[in-house]
């Protein structure tokens, strides 16, 4: 199996080199997913450094609930990497199409799907921020530098996202539709970047 293939089960340094070559895929896509996945990871390791401690007995049921969608959030991303390469893989062979309707077609639903995977990781980005501006007032204060960094994780993921979408927007045949999707990311990408910092701003005592 290759690397693009088995993408997720390799090592952290097999990873990175696969990125570095000279290949479409690992690209920015795929390193938003991983990304987004690492910064919900931290998000449980602060959630795991809560959990129990009797200070915070209060917030257990909060815990229980959160750790489940923790995993979801890391699954996900890290589905996104897998669905990040198929779109460029379909693009590729849409764009390998004789000139016709059925290459237009072809080509259009690729980039609709290579447009549509960052969205979701932004998405995912947004609903991971939000859960760390919660877990900020709620978890153990020594892991809070764990925490902040799953936030600044989540708005690299949603940074990147924001490149991939605005690069694939000008090959939609609907200008107009490539609009909207152009200012719903840039909004959505200024809301990741305002939550964050205002769970910096609410943590900013927690820090030495």
């Amino acid at each position: 199996m290759t690397l693009e293939n088995d993408v997720l089960t390799n090592t952290v340094l097999e990873f990175a080199n696969a990125t570095a070559a000279k290949t479409p895929t690992p690209g920015g896509g795929s390193v938003a997913g991983v990304v987004g996945a690492l910064g919900a990871a931290l998000g449980s390791m602060t959630l795991n450094f809560s959990k129990g401690k009797k200070s915070l007995a209060e917030h257990e049921p909060y815990y229980a609930e959160l750790t489940q969608r923790l995993e979801d959030t890391r699954d996900g991303m890290l589905d996104l990497v897998r669905y990040d390469i198929a779109a460029y893989r379909a693009y590729q062979e849409a764009n390998r199409l004789p000139d016709g309707e059925n290459k237009t077609r072809a080509v259009e639903k690729a980039t609709a799907a290579a447009i549509d995977v960052p969205r979701k990781t932004t998405r995912a980005a947004l609903a991971l921020l939000e859960d760390m501006q919660e877990l900020a007032g709620k978890c153990n204060k020594w892991l809070i530098t764990d925490l902040l960094a799953a936030g600044a994780l989540a708005v690299a993921a949603a940074t990147l996202s924001d490149y991939n979408v605005r690069i694939n927007l000008p090959n939609l045949a609907d200008q107009a539709a490539a609009d909207e999707i152009r200012k719903a990311s840039q909004n959505d990408l200024a809301r990741a970047r305002t939550i964050h910092t205002q769970t910096e701003e609410a943590t900013r005592e927690m820090l030495p």
